[in-house]
Protein backbone atom coordinates (compact mmCIF):
# COMPACT_ATOMS: atom_id res chain seq x y z
CA UNK A 1 0.00 0.00 0.00
CA UNK A 2 1.57 3.27 -1.10
CA UNK A 3 1.81 6.11 1.43
CA UNK A 4 -0.64 9.02 1.15
CA UNK A 5 0.64 11.98 -0.77
CA UNK A 6 -0.44 15.59 -0.57
CA UNK A 7 -0.83 18.06 -3.38
CA UNK A 8 2.10 18.44 -5.72
CA UNK A 9 4.28 21.47 -5.28
CA UNK A 10 7.07 22.86 -3.12
CA UNK A 11 7.06 22.29 0.64
CA UNK A 12 5.39 25.00 2.78
CA UNK A 13 8.68 26.67 3.74
CA UNK A 14 9.54 27.20 0.06
CA UNK A 15 6.17 28.54 -1.08
CA UNK A 16 5.97 32.27 -1.93
CA UNK A 17 4.37 34.47 0.69
CA UNK A 18 2.22 37.39 -0.53
CA UNK A 19 3.24 40.86 0.55
CA UNK A 20 0.99 43.57 1.94
CA UNK A 21 -0.74 44.28 5.19
CA UNK A 22 -4.18 43.00 6.16
CA UNK A 23 -7.15 45.16 7.11
CA UNK A 24 -9.34 44.60 10.16
CA UNK A 25 -11.30 41.91 8.33
CA UNK A 26 -8.14 39.98 7.48
CA UNK A 27 -8.25 40.86 3.78
CA UNK A 28 -4.79 41.41 2.36
CA UNK A 29 -4.24 44.80 0.71
CA UNK A 30 -2.11 44.94 -2.42
CA UNK A 31 0.93 47.12 -1.58
CA UNK A 32 1.15 48.36 -5.18
CA UNK A 33 -2.38 49.75 -4.94
CA UNK A 34 -1.52 51.62 -1.76
CA UNK A 35 1.80 52.87 -3.10
CA UNK A 36 0.73 54.13 -6.52
CA UNK A 37 -2.80 55.48 -6.01
CA UNK A 38 -3.41 58.52 -3.81
CA UNK A 39 -6.93 58.98 -2.41
CA UNK A 40 -9.10 61.56 -4.10
CA UNK A 41 -12.40 63.08 -3.05
CA UNK A 42 -15.30 62.60 -5.45
CA UNK A 43 -19.10 62.54 -5.62
CA UNK A 44 -21.11 59.49 -6.70
CA UNK A 45 -24.83 59.81 -7.48
CA UNK A 46 -27.19 56.84 -7.47
CA UNK A 47 -30.81 56.72 -8.62
CA UNK A 48 -32.67 54.07 -6.59
CA UNK A 49 -36.13 52.66 -6.06
CA UNK A 50 -37.87 54.69 -3.35
CA UNK A 51 -38.60 51.84 -0.96
CA UNK A 52 -37.83 50.95 2.67
CA UNK A 53 -34.35 49.60 3.37
CA UNK A 54 -32.53 51.10 0.38
CA UNK A 55 -30.40 53.46 2.45
CA UNK A 56 -29.56 50.63 4.86
CA UNK A 57 -28.38 48.46 1.95
CA UNK A 58 -26.10 51.17 0.59
CA UNK A 59 -24.66 52.18 3.98
CA UNK A 60 -24.23 48.49 4.87
CA UNK A 61 -22.20 47.99 1.71
CA UNK A 62 -19.83 50.79 2.70
CA UNK A 63 -19.49 49.33 6.20
CA UNK A 64 -18.74 45.80 5.00
CA UNK A 65 -16.21 46.94 2.41
CA UNK A 66 -14.65 49.52 4.74
CA UNK A 67 -14.85 52.28 2.16
CA UNK A 68 -14.02 55.78 3.35
CA UNK A 69 -17.32 57.65 3.02
CA UNK A 70 -17.44 61.32 4.00
CA UNK A 71 -21.17 61.94 3.65
CA UNK A 72 -24.31 60.25 2.34
CA UNK A 73 -27.59 62.03 1.65
CA UNK A 74 -30.87 60.77 0.23
CA UNK A 75 -33.94 62.60 -1.03
CA UNK A 76 -36.91 62.42 -3.42
CA UNK A 77 -36.78 63.15 -7.16
CA UNK A 78 -39.39 64.26 -9.70
CA UNK A 79 -40.58 60.63 -9.73
CA UNK A 80 -42.33 59.60 -6.48
CA UNK A 81 -41.14 56.01 -7.00
CA UNK A 82 -37.46 56.93 -7.11
CA UNK A 83 -34.95 58.63 -4.82
CA UNK A 84 -31.47 60.02 -5.30
CA UNK A 85 -28.55 59.07 -3.06
CA UNK A 86 -25.49 61.34 -3.14
CA UNK A 87 -22.27 59.92 -1.73
CA UNK A 88 -19.04 61.81 -1.10
CA UNK A 89 -16.13 59.37 -0.87
CA UNK A 90 -12.38 59.63 -0.54
CA UNK A 91 -10.58 56.59 -1.89
CA UNK A 92 -7.82 55.68 -4.38
CA UNK A 93 -9.07 55.15 -7.93
CA UNK A 94 -9.33 51.33 -7.57
CA UNK A 95 -11.51 51.85 -4.49
CA UNK A 96 -13.76 54.35 -6.28
CA UNK A 97 -14.21 51.92 -9.17
CA UNK A 98 -15.14 49.18 -6.69
CA UNK A 99 -17.69 51.42 -4.98
CA UNK A 100 -19.46 52.07 -8.28
CA UNK A 101 -19.40 48.39 -9.24
CA UNK A 102 -20.66 47.19 -5.86
CA UNK A 103 -23.44 49.80 -5.62
CA UNK A 104 -24.63 48.87 -9.13
CA UNK A 105 -25.10 45.27 -7.95
CA UNK A 106 -27.68 46.23 -5.32
CA UNK A 107 -31.19 45.28 -6.44
CA UNK A 108 -32.96 48.63 -5.74
CA UNK A 109 -30.28 50.63 -7.64
CA UNK A 110 -31.33 51.91 -11.08
CA UNK A 111 -28.20 53.78 -12.13
CA UNK A 112 -24.90 54.98 -10.69
CA UNK A 113 -22.56 57.68 -11.88
CA UNK A 114 -19.46 59.49 -10.69
CA UNK A 115 -20.02 63.21 -11.22
CA UNK A 116 -17.59 65.42 -13.06
CA UNK A 117 -15.40 67.77 -10.99
CA UNK A 118 -17.44 70.80 -12.12
CA UNK A 119 -20.76 69.38 -10.86
CA UNK A 120 -22.88 71.64 -8.67
CA UNK A 121 -22.26 70.64 -5.05
CA UNK A 122 -24.10 72.21 -2.14
CA UNK A 123 -24.42 71.66 1.60
CA UNK A 124 -26.56 73.17 4.37
CA UNK A 125 -25.48 73.85 7.94
CA UNK A 126 -27.23 75.19 11.03
CA UNK A 127 -24.85 77.04 13.35
CA UNK A 128 -25.84 78.18 16.86
CA UNK A 129 -23.52 80.83 18.32
CA UNK A 130 -23.33 83.01 21.40
CA UNK A 131 -24.95 86.40 20.72
CA UNK A 132 -23.16 88.62 23.24
CA UNK A 133 -21.90 90.73 20.31
CA UNK A 134 -24.99 90.83 18.06
CA UNK A 135 -23.71 93.49 15.65
CA UNK A 136 -20.50 91.56 14.93
CA UNK A 137 -22.38 88.27 14.65
CA UNK A 138 -24.78 89.82 12.14
CA UNK A 139 -21.86 91.17 10.11
CA UNK A 140 -20.35 87.68 9.81
CA UNK A 141 -23.75 86.28 8.82
CA UNK A 142 -24.06 88.90 6.05
CA UNK A 143 -20.56 88.05 4.85
CA UNK A 144 -21.56 84.44 4.15
CA UNK A 145 -25.16 85.07 3.14
CA UNK A 146 -26.40 83.25 6.25
CA UNK A 147 -30.08 83.39 7.16
CA UNK A 148 -31.17 83.93 10.77
CA UNK A 149 -33.55 81.11 11.75
CA UNK A 150 -33.65 81.67 15.53
CA UNK A 151 -32.49 84.31 17.99
CA UNK A 152 -32.60 85.02 21.70
CA UNK A 153 -30.72 87.32 24.08
CA UNK A 154 -28.11 84.57 24.56
CA UNK A 155 -27.82 82.82 21.19
CA UNK A 156 -28.44 83.15 17.47
CA UNK A 157 -28.84 80.32 14.97
CA UNK A 158 -27.97 80.74 11.30
CA UNK A 159 -28.62 78.70 8.18
CA UNK A 160 -25.68 78.63 5.76
CA UNK A 161 -25.83 77.01 2.31
CA UNK A 162 -23.14 76.60 -0.30
CA UNK A 163 -20.08 74.59 -1.21
CA UNK A 164 -18.19 72.70 1.47
CA UNK A 165 -15.39 75.29 1.55
CA UNK A 166 -17.88 78.09 2.19
CA UNK A 167 -19.49 76.17 5.06
CA UNK A 168 -16.10 75.42 6.59
CA UNK A 169 -15.05 79.07 6.32
CA UNK A 170 -18.31 80.32 7.87
CA UNK A 171 -18.01 77.93 10.81
CA UNK A 172 -14.40 78.96 11.39
CA UNK A 173 -15.35 82.66 11.37
CA UNK A 174 -18.36 82.16 13.65
CA UNK A 175 -15.99 80.38 16.02
CA UNK A 176 -14.68 83.70 17.35
CA UNK A 177 -18.03 84.25 19.09
CA UNK A 178 -18.30 80.77 20.56
CA UNK A 179 -20.21 78.02 18.76
CA UNK A 180 -22.71 76.05 20.84
CA UNK A 181 -23.99 73.57 18.27
CA UNK A 182 -23.57 72.64 14.60
CA UNK A 183 -25.68 70.42 12.33
CA UNK A 184 -24.64 69.72 8.72
CA UNK A 185 -26.55 67.91 6.00
CA UNK A 186 -23.69 66.61 3.91
CA UNK A 187 -23.25 67.27 0.19
CA UNK A 188 -25.96 67.00 -2.45
CA UNK A 189 -25.07 67.44 -6.12
CA UNK A 190 -26.34 67.64 -9.69
CA UNK A 191 -24.55 67.60 -13.03
CA UNK A 192 -24.43 70.88 -14.93
CA UNK A 193 -26.56 71.86 -17.91
CA UNK A 194 -28.34 69.10 -19.82
CA UNK A 195 -25.87 66.47 -18.59
CA UNK A 196 -27.82 63.77 -16.73
CA UNK A 197 -26.77 63.22 -13.11
CA UNK A 198 -27.78 59.58 -12.83
CA UNK A 199 -30.65 58.79 -15.15
CA UNK A 200 -33.28 56.10 -15.45
CA UNK A 201 -31.04 53.64 -17.29
CA UNK A 202 -30.03 50.14 -16.15
CA UNK A 203 -27.39 50.24 -13.43
CA UNK A 204 -25.14 47.94 -15.44
CA UNK A 205 -24.78 50.50 -18.21
CA UNK A 206 -22.13 53.18 -17.96
CA UNK A 207 -22.70 56.45 -19.79
CA UNK A 208 -20.14 57.85 -22.20
CA UNK A 209 -19.74 60.86 -19.93
CA UNK A 210 -18.79 58.62 -17.00
CA UNK A 211 -16.36 56.65 -19.13
CA UNK A 212 -14.62 59.87 -20.14
CA UNK A 213 -14.61 61.00 -16.53
CA UNK A 214 -12.93 57.74 -15.44
CA UNK A 215 -10.22 58.15 -18.07
CA UNK A 216 -9.33 61.64 -16.92
CA UNK A 217 -6.11 61.84 -14.91
CA UNK A 218 -6.54 63.27 -11.41
CA UNK A 219 -3.40 64.71 -9.88
CA UNK A 220 -4.96 66.50 -6.94
CA UNK A 221 -8.18 66.81 -4.96
CA UNK A 222 -10.70 68.94 -6.89
CA UNK A 223 -12.19 72.09 -5.44
CA UNK A 224 -15.96 72.30 -4.92
CA UNK A 225 -18.00 75.17 -6.32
Amino acid sequence: MSPKRGLEGPPPEERPTPDGRRNKQGIRIDPEVEATHDPRRTVISALVEHEPGVLAEVSGLFSRRQFNIESLTVGPTTDDDRARITMVVEEPDPGIDQIKKQVRKLVPVISVRELAPDAMRRELALVKVDAERPDQVAAVADMYGAKTVDSSPETATFEVTGARQKIDAAIETFGQFGIREISRTGTTALARGTDETAGATPATEVSAAETANQEQTYTQTHTDD
